[in-house]
C-alpha cells in the first residue's frame, strides 16, 4: 500500500541531498575542507535564506508533471500516448526555462506543465550539456533508437517520480514502471548504462515507498534480479551488476564512507551515482542526515548522488524521519510537496463528462497547465482554496 509520507519523503529527500551536494558539486576535497571544515558540508549552505536545488530537482519536477499530464490527458480527452512522450514534452518547456527569460513569451502557444510559470525553475543551476543538447535535438530517444551513446547520470537523477507513481496501479506494475523509468532515462541518455540504473532506481523506490513492506536491502536485491531479466541481452548488464555488487559488499565492510565512494566512482556517470547512492543508503538506513553527508562530501558529482542516496532513504523513512535542518529553507519545499501529494492521489476526473469529481484545481494544473497565474488571481480576490 503506497504512503503519502512516503512519496513526501522521498521527493523531498531527493531535493534536500540535491541542495546540499550542489554548493560542493565543483570542489574537490581539500577545496570542501578548506571551505566546510574537516567534516565537509553538513549543514545547507544558504544563499539569501535558500537552499538552492539544481537542475536535479527541476527535472525531477518536471518528470512527475508529464505522468499526470499524461493521465489526465487521458482521461479527459480519450487519447493517451507513452508517458516518457508527456514527460518529453515537459521536459522540452523545462529545456525553455533554461533558454529563455521568465516569464515565456508565447501567450498563444499551448503550456505542457504549470511549472513553467515558477520564475524559480528559470534558474540555471549548472544544467547538464547531454540532457540539454539532447533535449534541443527533439527529446526523442528511445532503447531501440538511442539519440546518443551517453551514460551521464542526467538520466538517473530525475526518475524517482516514477518509482512513487505505479504503485498500487491497476494497469502498470512494477515491470512497467521500470521500462518507464528506462524510457525516460533514454530520451536523453542512449547507452545502456544511461537507462538501465534508472530502471533499477524506479524499483527500489517503488519497493520502498509501500508501508513497510521491502527493507532496502531487499530492494536493492529484488531491483537487480528484475534488471536482470528485462535486459538480459544487454551488453553492460554484467559491468552494472558487478558494481551494484560492489556497493553492497562495501556497505556491510568496515570501509570508510570516503574510501568505499573512491572505489566506486565519482557519480558523473548513471551507474556510479546510483551505486554511491545505494552504499550510502544501505550504511545509514535510517539516519538521512548521515546518508546525505556520506553521499556529497566528495569530489565527484555531489549534487545528483545525493539527490539519488536522497530519495532512496527519503522514501525509506518518510517526511516524518527527515530533520527540520532539511526542510527548514529549502528552495521551492512548498511546490516539492504539492508535487508529491498529486502523485499520490493523482487526477481525480475519470473521464472529460466526470462532472462529480471534477477538480478546478487540476484543470489548471493538468488541462489548462496556468495554475500559478489562476491560484494568484484566486488568492487576490479571496476566492482560492484546495480542493
Amino acid at each position: 500500500m503506497k504512503s503519502l509520507d512516503k512519496f513526501k519523503g522521498c521527493l523531498l529527500g531527493g531535493a534536500a541531498g540535491d541542495a546540499l551536494g550542489y554548493a560542493v558539486e565543483f570542489l574537490d576535497e581539500p577545496g570542501i575542507v578548506k571551505k566546510y571544515g574537516k567534516n565537509g558540508i553538513t549543514s545547507y549552505d544558504l544563499s539569501d535564506g535558500k537552499a538552492l536545488i539544481s537542475d536535479d530537482t527541476q527535472m525531477t519536477l518536471f518528470t512527475a508533471n508529464g505522468l499526470l499530464l499524461g493521465t489526465t490527458r487521458g482521461r479527459t480527452r480519450g487519447i493517451v500516448g507513452s508517458y516518457p512522450s508527456y514527460i518529453a514534452y515537459c521536459y522540452k518547456e523545462w529545456y525553455r526555462t533554461q533558454t529563455e527569460e521568465y516569464p515565456l513569451k508565447c501567450d498563444s502557444d499551448y503550456h505542457y506543465t504549470w511549472l513553467s510559470h515558477l520564475p524559480e525553475l528559470f534558474a540555471r543551476r549548472a544544467p547538464g550539456t547531454t540532457c540539454l543538447s539532447a533535449i534541443r535535438e527533439g527529446c526523442s530517444g528511445t532503447i531501440d533508437n538511442p539519440i546518443n551513446g551517453s551514460k551521464g547520470c542526467g538520466g538517473v537523477m530525475r526518475v524517482a517520480p516514477i518509482g512513487l507513481y505505479f504503485i498500487d496501479n491497476n494497469h502498470y506494475g512494477p515491470e512497467d514502471a521500470m521500462r518507464i523509468g528506462a524510457e525516460t532515462a533514454a530520451l536523453t541518455h542512449g547507452h545502456e548504462l544511461g537507462y538501465i540504473p534508472a530502471a533499477a532506481l524506479v524499483h527500489i523506490i517503488w519497493c520502498l515507498a509501500q508501508d513497510g513492506e521491502h527493507s532496502i536491502p531487499q530492494a536493492v536485491q529484488d531491483s537487480l534480479t528484475w534488471v536482470r531479466v528485462m535486459f538480459s541481452n544487454a551488453a553492460h548488464l554484467k559491468e552494472f551488476k558487478t558494481l551494484m555488487e560492489k556497493a553492497m559488499e562495501l556497505a556491510s565492510s568496515d570501509i570508510s564512507d570516503l574510501d568505499a565512494i573512491h572505489a566506486l566512482g565519482e557519480g558523473w556517470v548513471a551507474e556510479e551515482t546510483l551505486a554511491i547512492a545505494v552504499f550510502c543508503a544501505l550504511r545509514y538506513p535510517t539516519d538521512i542526515e548521515k546518508a546525505l553527508i556520506a553521499a556529497v562530501n566528495h569530489k565527484g558529482d555531489s549534487d545528483s548522488t545525493g539527490a539519488v542516496a536522497g530519495n532512496i532513504v527519503g522514501a525509506n523513512v518518510g517526511i516524518g524521519g527527515i530533520p527540520d535542518k532539511f526542510i527548514d529553507h529549502l528552495e521551492l519545499k512548498d511546490t516539492i510537496f504539492e508535487i508529491a501529494g498529486d502523485i499520490y492521489n493523482d487526477c481525480p476526473m475519470q473521464s472529460e463528462y466526470d462532472m462529480e469529481n471534477w477538480s478546478r484545481e487540476w484543470e489548471h494544473k493538468c488541462i489548462a497547465n496556468d495554475y500559478p497565474i489562476w491560484k494568484k488571481e484566486k488568492c487576490i480576490n479571496g476566492e482560492f482554496e484546495q480542493t
